[in-house]
C-alpha cells in the first residue's frame, strides 16, 4: 500500500458484516483545490495541485463505485460518504492464547516488555480455560446437595496452565520458587528461572527483575498468576521478536472483548486494576471495522510522544479493528455512572496491572484524537429510555476509540 506525499487526509472505514464503507476526504490546504477524486474498486485517488494520495485496498476488500451515496460536507472536515464494498467476511477469530500454548509442546514465558525469559522450556501436557468468576454463586442451581467445590479453589498442576479472562495460572512447582510474604523485599533464586522480585505488603506481585514491570500475582505457594498483557509464550524453538507495547495490549485487549462478547454475549465491561479501582468503562460496538487511512498532515499523531508506534505524517496504514465506546474514571471522573456500572451483574470486569490500565487508557485517547473530529464522540448513548431509569443503561457523551486487532 503506498501514497505519494500530500496534504489530503483520507480515512475509510469499512463495515465487513454490513458490506458497506464510510468514506471521509479530508479538506486540501489552502490552494489545494480543484480536488479530482477517482474511485474503483481496488483503490482510491485524491488528486490536487498539491499533489496525490492513493489508498490502495487489500485484496479481501473491493469498492462498489456506482453505490457512492449521502454524499455532504462537513465544516473543517472534508467531504463525507457512504458506499457498497464486496468484503470477505473476517475469518473465524483464533484465540492467541489458546494458539500459542500448545499442548504437548514446550514453551517459554517472556517479560513482553523487555524479552527477559521468565519461564524457560516448561512442557503443558494440560492447556485449559477456567469456568467465568462467578461460577461458585452458580453452584447452587447446578446441584442438590451442599456444594462439593467448597474451598476448593482451582489451582494448575505442575505441567498444566489455565487460562481465565485476562490471565494465565502457572504451578511453579517444579522451579522451587517459594514467595515469603511475611518478608521485607527479597529476592529469590533458582538455577533456571531468577527472574522474580517480590514486595512487601504487596508480595504478592510479581515483577520482571530486568524491567520492573508487574507481571502478575502470586495465588498461592506453588500457584503464579501471570496477565496476559504483560507475558507473551512461544513454543521454546522459535526465536523471541520485540513487538510494539501499544501494538500487544491493543491486540490482546480486542481479542478478550471479542471472545468475551461472543462467549457471554456482554458487550459492556469495567477495566480495573490489582488495586481493585476502576480506571476506564467501555462498550463494545462491532469488531468487524477494517480501517484504511491516510493521515496526511494530520497533527494529532504528535501530541503522544510516549506511545513508540505513532503513525509517521503522509504514512498509510490498514488493520482490522474493534470499536469501542469509552469513559476514563480517574479522578473521580464519572463516579455515578461507574459505581451503577459496578453494581450491574451483566456488566463483566476485566482486571489488568494498574500501569497497564493507564497505558489502556493513553493508547485510547491516541488512538480517539486520530479520528475525523466529527467520529470522536457520540451522543449520550442509552438503550430504551422510558423502560430503563438505571444509570448503568446510561453512556453520557462517550468517546469514540478503534482498537487494532
Amino acid at each position: 500500500m503506498a501514497a505519494a506525499a500530500a496534504g489530503t487526509r483520507v480515512f475509510l472505514e469499512v463495515r465487513r458484516r454490513l458490506q458497506s464503507a464510510l468514506l471521509i476526504l479530508g479538506e486540501p490546504k489552502e490552494g489545494g483545490m480543484p480536488m479530482d477524486i477517482s474511485v474503483v474498486p481496488c483503490s482510491l485517488q485524491v488528486k490536487t495541485p498539491e499533489g496525490c494520495t492513493e489508498l490502495q485496498l487489500p485484496a479481501e476488500v473491493r469498492l462498489v463505485p456506482s453505490s457512492c451515496r449521502g454524499l455532504h460536507y462537513v465544516l473543517g472536515e472534508g467531504l463525507h460518504l457512504r458506499l457498497q464494498v464486496r468484503a470477505e467476511s473476517d475469518a473465524t477469530l483464533i484465540s492467541m492464547f489458546n494458539q500459542s500454548l500448545q499442548a504437548q509442546g514446550c514453551c517459554t514465558f517472556y517479560c513482553q516488555s523487555c524479552g527477559e525469559v521468565i519461564i524457560k522450556d516448561r512442557k503443558l501436557l494440560r492447556v485449559l480455560p477456567l469456568p467465568s468468576e462467578n461460577w461458585g454463586a452458580l453452584v447452587e442451581e447446578w446441584c442438590c446437595h451442599p456444594d462439593p467445590f467448597a474451598n476448593k479453589p482451582l489451582h494448575p498442576q505442575e505441567n498444566d496452565c489455565f487460562i481465565g479472562d485476562s490471565f494465565f495460572l502457572v504451578n511453579l512447582r517444579s522451579d522451587l520458587w517459594q514467595p515469603r510474604p511475611e518478608l521485607a523485599p527479597v529476592e529469590t533464586q533458582c538455577p533456571s528461572e531468577n527472574h522474580f522480585k517480590l514486595k512487601p505488603k504487596a508480595n504478592t506481585k510479581v515483577i520482571c527483575k530486568r524491567c520492573k514491570v508487574m507481571l502478575g500475582e502470586t495465588v498461592s505457594s506453588e500457584t503464579t498468576k501471570f496477565y496476559m498483557t504483560e507475558i507473551i509464550i512461544q513454543p521454546s524453538e522459535r526465536k523471541f521478536s520485540i513487538i510494539s507495547r501499544s501494538q500487544f495490549v491493543q491486540s490482546v485487549i480486542a481479542q478478550c472483548l471479542v471472545e468475551l462478547s461472543t462467549a457471554r454475549s456482554t458487550f459492556r465491561f469495567t477495566i480495573q486494576g490489582h488495586d481493585g479501582k476502576v480506571y476506564i468503562l467501555l462498550w463494545l460496538l462491532n469488531s468487524d471495522s477494517l480501517v484504511i487511512e491516510s493521515l496526511g498532515s494530520s497533527k494529532s499523531i504528535k501530541k503522544f510522544p510516549l506511545l513508540e508506534d505513532n503513525l509517521k505524517a503522509d504514512s498509510c496504514s490498514a488493520w482490522n479493528a474493534v470499536k469501542v465506546l469509552y469513559q476514563p474514571c480517574i479522578k473521580n471522573r464519572n463516579a455515578k455512572l461507574c459505581s451503577a456500572w459496578e453494581s450491574d451483574i451483566s456488566i463483566h470486569s476485566l482486571t489488568l496491572p494498574s500501569a497497564t490500565c493507564l497505558e489502556l487508557l493513553l493508547i485510547l485517547s491516541r488512538n480517539n484524537a486520530t479520528l475525523p473530529p466529527s467520529l470522536r464522540s457520540m451522543n449520550s448513548f442509552q438503550v430504551d429510555r422510558m423502560a430503563r431509569a438505571d444509570w448503568s443503561w446510561i453512556f453520557p457523551f462517550p468517546q469514540v476509540a478503534f482498537l487494532k486487532m
